[in-house]
């Protein structure tokens, strides 16, 4: 039997429900309030992938606050994957998302230079109130180098193992491939013109 122990990173803005979001994978749990995340928390997750393979999953859950933002590179190290998450009813939290992954490309790469694999993820699209629509987040993804995307509910328990389930297959694939030439420059994510930026919201 065969182990792999993949370090998955959790990142986005506050609030958008990274805490949320890993317990719910490793617990089942979902719990309405959360206390802000300080630094990094980490949570451990074994998959029994196959007959043959074993995979331990490290999540690291990073904390979206600005004041931690500068640690980022210490707590990339060794990862192999990753989750940006935003929140779909705020517009802020997606812009964010293009500092998220520039940053995570510029200190996380793969033994041969490569970016590490990542998802972004829609988190909260029970709520009806959507700041972004689904073809400005599917341009937006594929412009910035993510190999997919993904709607999401914590709350619902919707695309959770889903989500995660596609990132660790990414993640193990990706060492069958051959090298590939980064994606050609970026974009500005831009939200919905007849939503404004919300206010913020708790972690769900």
């Amino acid at each position: 039997m065969t182990e792999h122990l993949l370090k998955i990173l959790i990142v986005g803005d506050g609030n958008v429900g990274k805490s949320s979001f890993v317990n719910r994978y490793v617990s089942g749990q979902f719990n309405r309030t959360y206390k802000m995340t300080v630094g990094v928390d980490f949570a451990v997750k074994l998959l029994n992938w196959s007959d043959e393979e074993k995979v331990r999953l490290q999540l690291w859950d990073i904390a979206g606050q600005e004041r931690f933002i500068s640690m980022t590179r210490i707590y990339y190290k060794g990862a192999v994957g990753c989750i940006v998450m935003f929140d779909i009813s705020s517009s802020s939290s997606f812009l964010s998302c293009r500092h998220w992954k520039q940053d995570l490309d510029h200190k996380a790469m793969l033994p041969n230079g490569d970016s590490i694999p990542c998802i972004l993820l829609a988190n909260k699209c029970d709520l009806t109130e959507r700041a972004v629509s689904a073809d400005t987040i599917d341009r937006f993804s594929r412009a910035n180098g993510f190999f997919t995307w993904m709607e999401a509910s914590v709350k619902e328990n919707k695309n959770i193992g889903e989500a995660m389930r596609r990132l660790v297959q990414e993640i193990l694939s990706v060492h069958l491939k051959p090298s590939q030439p980064p994606p050609e420059g970026s974009v500005f994510p831009q939200p919905d013109s007849e939503f404004n930026t919300d206010p913020g919201r708790s972690c769900c």
